[in-house]
């Protein structure tokens, strides 16, 4: 976690604010205001929040940020800064207290793109309401102050807690209520047809198939919740014993007519501030979360001896590529399966971001060098290579793909998926028992936050992938 500040740091804050043309009596007294967290939930509430709400105010006598002269954005950085030590310090003393009012005493689970919005319901300015996020969705990247850091700040607080934490990564791991919602239809027919996903049961083995060609099968808002409801899918489906994850064909010239697993994050979207902060979250601890866990159920924390959650081995078949946030999914996997020409990336130097659990996970596969070039120095692993082996199962020619799938989906199933969720399970708990996710998940929550407004990130898209240039 970072260090948390106090209401001692910043001693020389003033003269910046006035610097920048704010008015010096609410300037003053809103830097003398700086509270202090109490034993009393209740009066803190009041009083942090009359505190928020002025530097609110403060933060929007300015222009917007496009429009601000040097000295007005760095007050209007100082004004986020000291605003956002006080959330920590009333976190740091509440945390507990308001996930408990927030899910009535640990009995409703809530998912974290609602949590964040129930608790700026009940404790204003901790966290921005859904209308302050929109109204910032509206402008690039580079133009956000970053409200959404906010949520950054209050979910890694929740997570850190290791009975509020759990608890949110077990609200996180039960079916999406519009995946119930369509459990019947796919159920009947077998199949389920979305706009960038697909679900479909054909023998023993459900087909997952991520759908967006014209970005190269990349993920981005219009992606996630398809994705994480055909997930659930088919880990539900009683029918069948395995899952597969597959790109479709994409469109691209340069790839027409082949499939491609994934390219992860949407950058062009990205760039242009398309992507919320939230959906880092949603994906980590949702679908991808509940390919390497399975789907929880509402009774059982999902690492209860006493049941398992619903889940079934998991089969990837890698095409052309597997870039970021493919490469994650691969980490996730039982089996994999490659084509030769296949490759692996996770090019986290070059965006500027933090690679969902990878640096938890791929340590793993390939020992920690490896995975440290991997991550920080954006070292390309080729899947017909030794260290692309440690990652990939199987590595078959281009052509042969298809053929090979079947063969393994037969050689799984024939004679039946012998303790298959029991062995994942147990490899599961002795290398990422819930718990090691949560804590993780918290450093991640918070980091990911500050790296995702960061300026560092917007320049890294424009060397690196031309995004001012790149039509959205």
């Amino acid at each position: 976690m970072q260090k948390l500040a106090t209401s001692h740091e910043h001693p020389d804050a003033r003269e910046p604010l006035l610097q920048a043309g704010l008015p010096k009596d609410i300037v003053t007294s809103w830097l003398a205001a700086r509270p202090e967290a109490s034993a009393d939930f209740k009066r803190d509430i009041e009083t942090f929040s009359h505190f928020w709400k002025t530097g609110a105010n403060l933060l929007a006598m300015p222009p917007r940020k496009p429009a601000r002269k040097a000295e007005e954005q760095r007050a209007a950085a100082l004004i986020l800064e000291i605003s956002r030590a006080a959330r920590d310090r009333f976190l740091v003393a509440h945390v507990e207290e308001l996930y408990r009012a927030l899910t009535k005493n640990y009995a409703n689970f809530i998912r974290a793109e609602r949590l964040v919005y129930d608790a700026a319901a009940l404790v204003p300015g901790l966290t921005p309401t859904a209308a302050e996020v929109e109204d910032e969705m509206q402008f690039p990247q580079k133009d956000k102050d970053g409200v959404e850091i906010d949520q950054g700040i209050f979910l890694s607080r929740v997570l850190e807690h290791p009975r509020a934490g759990t608890h949110l990564c077990h609200a996180m791991l039960l079916p999406r209520a519009e995946s119930l919602a369509r459990l019947s239809q796919f159920l009947a027919r077998g199949s389920v047809e979305m706009k960038t996903a697909a679900v479909e049961r054909r023998g023993k083995a459900s087909f997952v198939t991520l759908r967006h060609p014209r970005s190269l099968n990349a993920e981005d808002e219009l992606t996630i919740d398809e994705m994480e409801t055909a997930i659930d899918l088919a880990n539900l489906d009683p029918e069948t014993s395995i899952a597969i994850f597959r790109g479709d064909v994409v469109e691209n010239p340069k790839y027409k007519g082949r499939r491609v697993f994934c390219s992860g994050i949407n950058l062009t979207h990205l760039y242009h501030g398309k992507i919320g902060y939230l959906w880092y979250i949603r994906r980590d601890m949702g679908p991808v979360n509940k390919i390497f866990r399975g789907v929880a159920k509402p009774e059982l924390t999902p690492d209860d001896i006493s049941g398992p959650n619903i889940e079934k081995p998991w089969i990837a078949a890698v095409d052309t590529f597997a870039i970021g946030g493919g490469c994650q999914y691969l980490l996730t996997m039982d089996y994999v399966l490659a084509a030769k020409d296949a490759y692996m990336t996770l090019p986290a130097r070059k965006e500027g971001i933090i690679p969902g659990a990878s640096n938890l996970r791929l340590p793993r596969f390939v020992g920690d060098r490896i995975a440290r070039q991997a991550i920080m120095y954006g070292r390309r692993l080729d899947c017909d290579s030794p260290e692309g082996r440690m990652i990939c199962d199987e590595v078959v020619p281009p052509a042969e793909m298809d053929a090979a799938l079947d063969r393994v989906i037969d050689g799984l199933t024939s004679s039946g998926v012998v303790s298959a969720a029991s062995n994942r399970r147990a490899f599961r708990v002795g290398q990422e028992p819930l718990d090691l996710f949560r804590r993780y998940i918290a450093v991640y929550a918070r980091e990911q936050a500050y790296c995702h407004f960061s300026p560092a990130l917007i320049a890294n898209l424009e060397r690196h992938w031309n995004a001012q240039n790149r039509k959205f």
